[in-house]
């Protein structure tokens, strides 16, 4: 609740943590919004966070994490909106710009098309069965290097991904998403089956 400023200055308003003065309520119920309890820290740098959502995203920017692979080029990223971004470098599309052209290229064999003749290279594959990518340690092809990438963590034995839920690790991001189904319909099980006791009446 704020408090009025003891000066003789009218409509003025005194944020009870800091003492700032502000000349407008508004302005300092925003301020306050400053000084609310966040119960999540950083360990690494101590910044805290109200949810911890935003916490782990932060984490990334001290290990490095890039949860977020692109499905086309194996490249990681650190958030979601980043991944939407850099996908676009691939399919062409311009989101923020009117299509004012077809796409040009298409693909003699489906007639899918594409903006760019390199994203049609890359699709005519799928077709032809051209594996162009060859892992060193067990000669394994590849049509795409996207697919080298989380074959080699096979070898290397790396697990980059991990459940937020159970810490259980996993190569591929894909096999993350398959697995957290398993904490979502173990939830939503538990919720059934108290909603259920609930409501049961005894006779």
């Amino acid at each position: 609740m704020p408090y009025k400023c003891s000066c003789s200055h009218e409509g003025e308003s005194e944020c009870s943590v800091c003492r700032k003065i502000f000349i407008r309520n508004s302005h300092l119920m925003n301020h306050q919004r400053t000084h609310k309890q966040k119960f999540f820290e950083c360990p690494d740098c101590g910044k805290s966070f109200s949810q911890n959502s935003r916490l782990v995203t932060h984490q990334r920017t001290h290990t490095g994490e890039k949860p977020f692979e692109c499905p086309d080029c194996g490249k990681g990223l650190g958030h979601n909106s980043s991944l939407v971004i850099h996908q676009r470098t691939h399919t062409g599309e311009k989101p923020y710009q009117s299509h004012i052209r077809e796409k040009p290229y298409e693909c003699p064999e489906c007639g899918k098309r594409f903006n760019y003749n390199s994203s049609l290279v890359t699709h005519q594959r799928t077709h032809t069965g051209e594996k162009l990518y060859e892992c060193p340690e067990c000669w394994k092809s590849f049509t795409k290097n996207s697919s080298l990438v989380r074959h080699q963590r096979t070898h290397r034995g790396e697990k980059p991904y991990e459940c937020p839920e159970c810490g259980k690790s996993f190569s591929k991001n894909s096999s993350l998403m398959t697995h957290q189904r398993t904490h979502t319909e173990r939830n939503r099980t538990s919720v059934q089956s108290v909603t259920k006791v609930s409501v049961r009446v005894p006779i």
